[in-house]
């Protein structure tokens, strides 16, 4: 991309007019019977309106209907509801059902994609999928071999489809999707084969690609400007990512991004972040690797990027950036100003200024995290905003491999995927966690396009010294950087949260339990053991006067993966197979949604 044609761009965010965002979306939005998005609104809140189930009452729910999927392993996500109809997706090989609620749930259509199934050996944890998202009349599935597919809402017939990847490259895909305006926003995973990272923009109309911005890279696949892009308020300069690595390495960098997607329709503005840099074996890539493990601020229509930060640059922990970047408007000393709050892998709970990218609060959000004491918040200092890593926790001591012990928390992070919700009723953040520590021993390894990029072998425990169990449920203060309260689990608190305005909050556990909470208080008032573990986000929707709540159960993921692929070899599953070998005496595999209702009066 020519230097010109970056400027202009550049200067195109300066002066970007208040966007229209899409129209059938805040219009769903708005109306909390339905929901048309993943994360329930662009500000990725996952906060729902209605109240018709309480503190009071949710000790009363009862289940109100159930639906086999037929698909065995992990189920993340949710459903959708518009109207009367509920849209229902699983893992590989991602069917989506259409169901009519007005018709005791009857299957009006099911589209069935036809996969190759060597994609499932070439996706990294488990064959998930984080579900559907709705706009202009169609449903939108990005599918595991990486095609994006646009489904007639009504009838299912297929609008159209796009190929966004390679598989036998090592390109797939286990997230959702985001539509902005005319466009629609999608990720690649990969990481763990070396990828290059990137996020493409798609027509909504006829899929015709936008653009594409890479995470690692040339400034021209990058979408920056060198004198307008900033990272903590200074420009980012001239090939600010290929400095940061060795030779061609950025080449098979990785910087997937697998994660969640928010959007702020007055700053015109989209957030993502970036995962881990390829190969997990730090010695192997000397550097900052930027820019994996980084937040981005982009520009719907361009792609271009306004701000970015990296959280943990030279990555040694597999501390991959894809965590949710949730969207509130809070007062900071006094003074109101639009936040964005990341709960990342790495254990620390950011808020930055979501116009501007300053970081405001970066604090431990699990107290046992150890790799680094701080995040160095002096401006003045040369490692501002960086996180100062204690020596012992490094996984490359004195240049040489070593087994690393001890290390708090584990490569699937303080929090993984899971989503956390916000309720602006309380102001906190309700955040599922991760529990883990782990040991981790690199390796070298030599890339070879389509097979495993790794480079390193770990195993996981639960945090020692403390209450024995791998997760809690907190309540943040993203202001204040604290936490308000902490409930205990036996195992990582894996399923998204909801937070409602009848002040309950839900959750799901790997066991498989659907939890409701006090939003103040934290107080357990509600749970039900569902038929198999809950990696899935909990629901909330209303039909003919009456709310629902809904979960979809199905173990597996990278926490339940040896129960979801057989796997027994505690190294496993990149070390998740052992560390949640005791999962087995509790759950088993499974595929469903479970649907709950307080009883007809």
């Amino acid at each position: 991309m020519r230097a010109a044609h970056l400027l202009a761009l550049g200067a195109g965010l300066a002066v970007a007019t208040p966007a229209l965002a899409n129209e059938s979306i805040l219009k769903s939005i708005a109306n909390p019977a339905e929901q048309a998005l993943q994360t329930v609104d662009y500000a990725n809140t996952r906060y729902s309106k209605l109240d018709q189930i309480n503190a009071s009452n949710v000790k009363n729910l009862q289940v109100a209907w159930t639906f086999s999927t037929g698909v065995l392993r992990g189920h993340e996500g949710s459903p959708l509801v518009i109207g009367n109809m509920m849209y229902l997706h699983t893992p590989f090989p991602n069917i989506v059902y259409a169901l009519d609620l007005a018709a005791e749930s009857k299957i009006v259509w099911k589209y069935e994609p036809k996969q190759d199934p060597a994609v499932i050996p070439v996706m990294c944890c488990d064959t998930v999928n984080r579900g559907l998202a709705y706009a202009d009349g169609a449903i939108l599935l990005h599918q595991a071999d990486t095609t994006l597919v646009s489904l007639d809402a009504k009838t299912g017939k297929v609008n159209w489809s796009v190929k966004n990847g390679d598989p036998g490259k090592g390109e797939t895909n286990t997230a959702t999707v985001l539509p902005v305006k005319d466009k629609v926003i999608i990720g690649i995973s990969g990481g763990e084969f070396g990828i290059q990272g990137s996020v493409t923009a798609y027509n909504l109309k006829d899929g015709k690609k936008a653009w594409r911005a890479y995470s690692v890279g040339t400034d021209d696949q990058l979408l920056v400007d060198p004198e307008k892009t900033t990272d903590k308020g200074k420009p980012i300069g001239k090939d600010s990512s290929i400095k940061t690595w060795e030779g061609d390495q950025w080449k098979t960098g990785g910087g997937s991004t697998w994660g969640w997607y928010s959007y702020d329709p007055k700053l015109d503005l989209f957030y993502y972040g970036s995962g881990n840099p390829s190969t997990w074996n730090p010695k192997q890539r000397p550097g900052d690797n930027k820019w994996s493990m980084t937040i981005f601020a982009r520009n719907p229509d361009t792609g271009v990027a306004k701000w970015v930060y990296q959280m943990t640059p030279h990555d040694e922990w597999d501390f991959d950036g894809i965590n949710e970047m949730i969207l509130t408007d809070q007062k900071v000393d006094g003074k109101e100003r639009p936040l964005l709050t990341h709960f990342d892998r790495n254990g620390f709970g950011y808020t930055l200024d979501r116009a501007t990218g300053e970081l405001l609060v970066a604090e431990k959000y699990d107290p046992v995290v150890n790799w680094a004491t701080k995040v160095d918040m002096d401006k003045d200092s040369k490692t501002y905003g960086r996180p100062l890593v204690v020596s012992k926790y490094s996984t490359e001591q004195n240049g040489e491999d070593v087994n690393s012990k001890g290390i708090c928390p584990a490569a699937l992070g303080s929090k993984d995927q899971q989503p956390a919700a916000y309720s602006p009723k309380t102001a906190l953040f309700y955040v599922p966690t991760n529990h883990v520590c782990m040991d981790y021993e690199p390796f070298k390894v030599s890339y070879t396009p389509g097979q495993p990029y790794v480079g390193a072998t770990l195993s996981m425990y639960p945090a020692p010294n403390s209450h024995g169990g791998m997760g809690n449920f907190i309540a943040w203060d993203g202001v204040a950087g604290k936490i308000k309260w902490s409930n205990p689990e036996q195992f990582s608190a894996w399923g998204g949260a909801l937070a409602t305005a009848g002040d309950v909050v839900f959750y799901g556990t790997l066991e498989g339990y659907l939890k409701a909470v006090d939003a103040k208080t934290g107080k357990e008032l509600y749970k039900f053991k569902t038929p198999s573990g809950i990696i899935g986000n909990v629901m909330t929707y209303e039909f003919k006067g009456k709310q629902f709540i809904g979960i979809l159960s199905g173990v597996g993921g990278w926490a339940g993966i040896g129960l979801a692929a057989g796997l027994t070899d505690p190294n496993a599953g990149l070390g998740a197979v052992g560390g949640y070998a005791a999962l087995s005496s509790y759950t088993n595999l499974g595929g469903q949604l479970t649907v709950f209702a307080l009883p007809n009066r």
